[in-house]
């Protein structure tokens, strides 16, 4: 077993963030893009990432954008303060994935091709809400947070797989008394995030039947993006589809406007 003790340990060892990368997210998240992108530009391994990040496929930009005041223009508040959130989740990414058989790359474009879809699904819903926006870090991070539990027993996780073909989140269940979502929610909680997106985290498992309205809906996007995407091929053979349990009667209702949306 895994201690709650032990869980909380790997959550607390999130290293703090820098001090430019605190003071860019507070501007951002006050909605001063101009401040937020000047002591971003102070941070070059910041910089970089923005750099990378912006200028892959997925966003569409024709020519290469690398001046931090216009990526964070183009992106908007929320989308920035998103992608601050993203980038400290990249100062946790082990150096070598023992566990998932992810490259950065591949775990970096997961990032990316979330936080995207995630606000294309708020401004289907008409919602503008930077901590909403932000929520869908939390299940890069808690995925970082699972490889480093099970890292720490391998040969344990491995026999399971092998003689008992257990997947990833039943044996996340097994040896710590919670799945993804409730590691979600305790990350939630460290981070200091408010309770609705706590209750968010977890109605995404599409197993909480004490949402309201309003609650069940983000819930159902969010579940039907976290399935949509883990089910990519690559993800797949990396084992983290294995933690999302499709509810389909829990999202049978948006199907259609959800695939109108990721068109």
């Amino acid at each position: 077993m895994i201690t709650s003790e032990e869980v909380t340990l790997y959550i607390q060892s999130i290293p703090p963030a820098p001090a430019v990368v605190r003071q860019a997210l507070n501007y951002a998240r006050s909605g001063d893009l101009t401040k937020a992108a000047k002591y971003a530009s102070e941070d070059p391994a910041l910089r970089h990432y923005l750099k990378i990040l912006v200028n892959r496929p997925l966003y569409g930009f024709k020519n290469e954008v690398s001046d931090v005041s216009q990526i964070f223009s183009i992106l908007g508040v929320s989308a920035t303060v998103q992608t601050l959130y993203n980038y400290l989740l990249s100062l946790l990414t082990p150096k070598k994935w023992e566990l998932f058989a992810l490259t950065d790359h591949q775990f970096y474009y997961l990032q990316a091709s979330l936080s995207k879809y995630w606000e294309k699904i708020l401004l289907h819903l008409n919602i503008d809400d930077k901590e909403i926006q932000s929520a869908i870090s939390l299940i890069p991070a808690t995925i970082i947070v699972c490889e480093s539990l099970f890292a720490s027993r391998k040969a344990e996780v491995t026999q399971l797989r092998s003689v008992k073909a257990l997947d990833f989140n039943t044996i996340l269940k097994r040896l710590s008394g919670r799945d993804l979502f409730d590691l979600a929610a305790e990350i939630a909680h460290m981070w200091e995030m408010s309770e609705k997106t706590v209750t968010l985290i977890q109605g995404a498992s599409g197993l909480r039947n004490t949402l309201s309205t309003e609650e069940k809906i983000l819930a159902q996007w969010m579940h039907l993006l976290l399935f949509y995407e883990l089910s990519q091929s690559v993800y797949v053979s990396a084992g983290l589809n294995e933690f999302i349990d499709f509810q389909i009667d829990f999202v049978h209702d948006i199907y259609e406007p959800f695939m109108q949306v990721m068109a």
